[in-house]
């Protein structure tokens, strides 16, 4: 009888834990479908919705960028691209094997353009490789049973006919980042769209870009399109007109050569930029493609830099050229008149030193006329030290030296002009009478970007009228056909006499027009030219053995012409190229005379 109850009670015992068990696993099962279907409903709803329809982005054709007269810069070519949708893929690292060979990838390069689309919708396709040949199409076509999430995708690629001619100035596009899709100016983005990334084609990418179209497509178990199902189509992108001229862009940089530095010709009275070059460059066409990261830090990190736009972004001491600033600023406060004269004999003894002119026996008598001609520094630093710092710094600044231009073009440095205030600020330290007669001749504390020496020459060829150096000239409106188009914005009129900027460009065309001016080189028998050479002394590269180094000066050289009716300016920099006078005329001469 006890046998029996103790069974009885084992047999209980076992039934009480079975039953425990059995709630125990429809408890989990209700907790993971409400799991499923409330947390992640959507997402398992579109996952299945995705099986059979799916929507897929179109996306549209950019806007096309003209110079001037209608000559392309930038435009759409057609591209078959491969694309892998991840949600499709069951087995991917035996996808990522079969396609290597196919497209003449590395398994370790696709794996990389994976990863760094991971947080891209799985739905959305990852671009393996741009711009297959038609024959790399076929293959893979040929294979597509065997390759479940990857198929072929048309899109327009952007395409830059001149290469790397105004790369700088045209930029690049590629595709939107994490960190963009964040920002309010892309809000409307989907990943894998592909944007402005520099130069024009970032300002005015909102124009260019257009607006992306949508089809439902029904699709089968390895995500291969069947049928269309409807469409809407997608808006293409306005095309633009800048002021540049294709033939002069040509002409700046086949005269700047291989020599690194940069190149900007403005049309004198409106300010419109005929050409902007900066050397050493790049072809957009491969900046424009997905680079994986690898390949995008190398371009990132070349010690040449060639992705910096030098026009805009390098900042150099502005040299003799400065001399335009100084003396319009002596003229002005009465410092000096164009008679007075002082005597060069190839320094000036300041303190416990001596400050060297440029030619060691010294220029003699000299009045300002032949002191700009013949660049004397001793006549500056007298002048520099009579006026102070203070003073020369607000005549700087009226010439819109430590300010932006407000150029068409993004990243623009400002540069800088020193005062006693800055010093201050900046080093805590207070300023030196010897740092004057530095900043006096363009050298020191003083930094400018070549467009803002472009801007010097620029409003004493326009008589004090300071002009917004601009690159759109017009919109051409893909929906209305319209030309919509942009006049010349005056910014600012000098409050300088008219007989000093008079007085300052006879000076200047003599720099090139007379005996022992230092831009003879510039002379032109077919235009009469006005011009300031200036040499900025740098840290050069290293020359030669034994670990000696030298400074290797840079170069400038601004002009206008012709002198009695300005129509054209330029401004030359020639990185370490020694002499303006040699090194940089020659190349704004060639500019100028292919211009007239």
């Amino acid at each position: 009888m006890m046998d029996f109850q103790d069974k009885n009670k084992d047999l209980q015992q076992r039934i009480k834990y079975l039953r425990g068990f059995i709630v125990l696993l429809f408890a989990l099962i209700l907790l993971r479908g409400w799991h499923m279907q409330i947390i992640h409903g959507d997402y398992y709803k579109r996952l299945a919705e995705n099986n059979r329809v799916r929507t897929v982005t179109i996306p549209p054709l950019r806007g096309i960028i003209y110079d001037r007269n209608r000559e392309v810069l930038a435009k759409n070519a057609p591209a078959f691209n491969l694309g892998l949708i991840i949600a499709d893929v069951k087995d991917l690292q035996g996808t990522i094997k079969r396609i290597a060979p196919l497209t003449g990838l590395s398994v370790e390069d696709i794996k990389e353009r994976i990863e760094s689309s991971r947080d891209y919708d799985p739905f959305s396709p990852v671009i393996i490789r741009e711009d297959l040949s038609m024959r790399e199409v076929a293959l893979i076509e040929s294979q597509s049973w065997n390759l479940p999430g990857v198929g072929i995708i048309v899109e327009g690629r952007r395409e830059y006919p001149n290469k790397a001619l105004a790369a700088h100035l045209l930029g690049y596009v590629g595709e939107i980042t994490q960190s963009q899709l964040k920002d309010e100016e892309y809000a409307s983005e989907s990943p894998g769209r592909i944007i402005g990334q520099n130069g024009i084609e970032k300002v005015y990418d909102i124009f260019l870009r257009g607006g992306p179209g949508k089809k439902n497509i029904e699709v089968d178990a390895a995500g291969h399109e069947r049928r269309v199902l409807n469409t809407i189509e997608p808006v293409s992108g306005d095309s633009i007109i800048l002021s540049i001229d294709l033939k002069l862009q040509m002409t700046a940089e086949e005269a700047l050569g291989d020599r690194a530095g940069a190149v900007v010709v403005m049309k004198t009275g409106t300010g419109e930029v005929l050409a902007l070059a900066s050397h050493p460059a790049f072809d957009p066409n491969m900046l424009s493609k997905r680079l994986t990261p690898r390949l995008w830090q190398k371009i990132a990190e070349d010690p040449a830099h060639p992705l910096n736009n030098r026009a805009i972004q390098g900042t150099y001491p502005p040299g003799s050229v400065f001399k335009i600033v100084m003396a319009s600023a002596g003229l002005e406060e009465e410092y000096i008149n164009a008679n007075n004269a002082i005597s060069c004999s190839g320094g000036m003894p300041f303190g416990k030193r001596v400050f060297r002119d440029w030619k060691s026996g010294g220029h003699g008598i000299v009045n300002l006329h032949r002191a700009i001609t013949e660049s004397c520094d001793v006549y500056f630093y007298q002048l520099g030290n009579r006026m102070g710092i203070d003073i020369i710094a607000r005549y700087a600044s009226l010439f819109g030296l430590g300010e932006l231009t407000g150029i068409d073009l993004p990243s623009e440095k400002r540069g800088l002009v020193p005062t006693t205030q800055w010093k201050l600020d900046v080093k805590n330290e207070r300023w030196y009478p010897g740092e004057t007669l530095s900043v006096a001749i363009g050298q020191g504390f003083l930094s400018v970007t070549p467009l803002q020496q472009a801007m010097i020459a620029n409003t004493v060829a326009n008589s004090g009228a300071v002009v917004r150096p601009q690159i759109l000239k017009g919109i051409v409106s893909a929906k209305e056909k319209r030309i919509f188009e942009f006049p010349p914005v005056e910014t600012n009129k000098l409050t300088i006499r008219e007989n000093t900027l008079n007085l300052v460009t006879r000076a200047l065309r003599g720099v090139v027009n007379e005996p022992g001016g230092t831009g003879w080189a510039a002379k032109s028998t077919l235009i009469d030219i006005a011009g300031k050479t200036g040499t900025a002394q740098a840290v050069g590269r290293r020359t030669g053995g034994g670990g000696s180094s030298k400074f290797n000066d840079h170069a400038w050289f601004v002009a206008f012409a012709p002198v009695n009716k300005p129509e054209i300016t330029v401004a030359v920099l020639v990185e370490h190229g020694g002499h303006g006078g040699s090194a940089a005329a020659p190349v704004a001469k060639q500019i100028i005379e292919e211009y007239f």
